[in-house]
């Protein structure tokens, strides 16, 4: 007696069911490849280079060619136009452009940068003013030797001893900037725009906060996945780092939903905290001495007259120094960091001249940067 066959419905539904096995492990996969921003990153480069490559092999079999006559068809012969007879009548003025106020640097002298050694709540800390309004303060970020752009994952010029830092700068304070890797390519985590321009540009930014500083010293301090993404290229100076700390004067921490999961962010340890009051016309930059936890770092912060404040790097990282004497040294070498001019350490020139340049209405882009993504 002949076997019977299966039947055709068991095959096509064991069909079905492998193929959406196979579909449903294959996009865990992506989703969990596309999920780190190296990989996103090494993806877009790989396709942008594919691309390019089509576009050579198109060009090599459709060569640039002058088209021929098509049979039958007379070719026009051009004539020359007479020409306009000259007139003795008075040319129309051209208009005059219109121009923009120019903003102008101040004459007026500036003071020093204030730091004041504090104690509350039986916790001692720096606390560096940095007055916006005065017209020979001004901030910056340094990168470790001398570069031009802070390392990513394309390029990387490693880190510096914060000494060096300090003695390349010649503000009147240095002090650590954002995270970094801790790998050989030591990675700056977060957008840097400086001078008005970006040091550090990747479209993917979407965690941590970020403060940035406008047209006329305007303050603003974003939080990308609770709020909104930043605009960078309104910044003349912009870092992001995090978690945040104070916003609209209460203690607001998050630090889970802003992407921080490591455990030396999470816990008790050495920190360092900037923000600003309520005028908007100052920044607090508070190198705590001793360890601490988020909650209370926001509450210290927040008892100085904070209204908005965020969390810098901290730990092995701290560091500060005020006119070239290191206050608290760094236990290792950094990538960044943040220097302030006054009136006894100016700022160069190329940094004041950017300045006037962004109140006037120049803008960072990205567009033009050789490491955007």
């Amino acid at each position: 007696m002949a076997k019977s066959k299966p039947a055709s419905g068991c095959r096509k539904m064991l069909r079905r069911t492998f193929l959406f096995i196979i579909v449903f492990a294959a996009t865990q996969v992506l989703a969990e490849y596309f999920s780190i921003p190296k990989n996103r990153d090494n993806f877009f480069t790989l396709m942008g280079e594919l691309w390019q490559k089509l576009l050579a092999l198109r060009a090599k079999y459709q060569p640039d060619a002058t088209p021929e006559p098509l049979p039958n068809t007379p070719v026009a012969k051009t004539t020359p136009s007479p020409q306009p007879k000259v007139t003795n009548s008075p040319s129309p003025e051209p208009e005059k452009p219109v121009k923009t106020p120019e903003v102008k640097l101040s004459n007026q002298k500036g003071k020093p940068v204030q730091i004041r050694q504090k104690t509350i709540s039986g916790v001692s800390f720096y606390q560096t003013v940095i007055d916006l309004t005065d017209p020979e303060t001004f901030i910056t970020i340094g990168l470790a030797n001398n570069a031009d752009i802070a390392n990513n994952y394309k390029v990387t010029k490693g880190d510096e001893p914060f000494k060096n830092l300090v003695d390349r700068q010649q503000a009147a304070i240095v002090t650590n900037g954002t995270f970094f890797g801790k790998d050989n390519q030591k990675a700056v985590l977060g957008n840097m725009v400086a001078g008005g321009k970006f040091v550090k540009y990747s479209r993917w930014e979407n965690y941590g906060t970020t403060l940035g500083i406008k047209v006329g010293n305007e303050l603003e301090m974003v939080t990308a996945r609770t709020e909104r993404k930043p605009d960078w290229t309104e910044h003349w100076f912009s870092l992001t780092c995090g978690p945040r700390l104070v916003k609209e004067g209460k203690v607001s921490l998050s630090p889970l939903s802003e992407g921080f999961k490591d455990s030396h962010v999470l816990g008790v340890g050495s920190r360092c905290a900037i923000g600003f009051p309520e005028s908007r016309k100052q920044l607090y930059l508070v190198t705590f001495l001793t360890t601490l936890s988020l909650q209370k770092e926001a509450e210290i912060m927040q008892a100085i007259g904070c209204v908005e404040a965020m969390n810098l790097d901290g730990g092995a990282s701290l560091g500060l120094a005020h006119k070239g004497k290191i206050l608290v040294s760094p236990g290792r070498n950094l990538t960044n960091v943040i220097a302030i001019y006054d009136t006894n350490y100016p700022a160069p020139d190329e940094l004041k001249l950017s300045w006037l340049r962004f109140q006037n209405g120049d803008r960072p882009s990205p567009a033009t940067a050789d490491f955007s993504d």
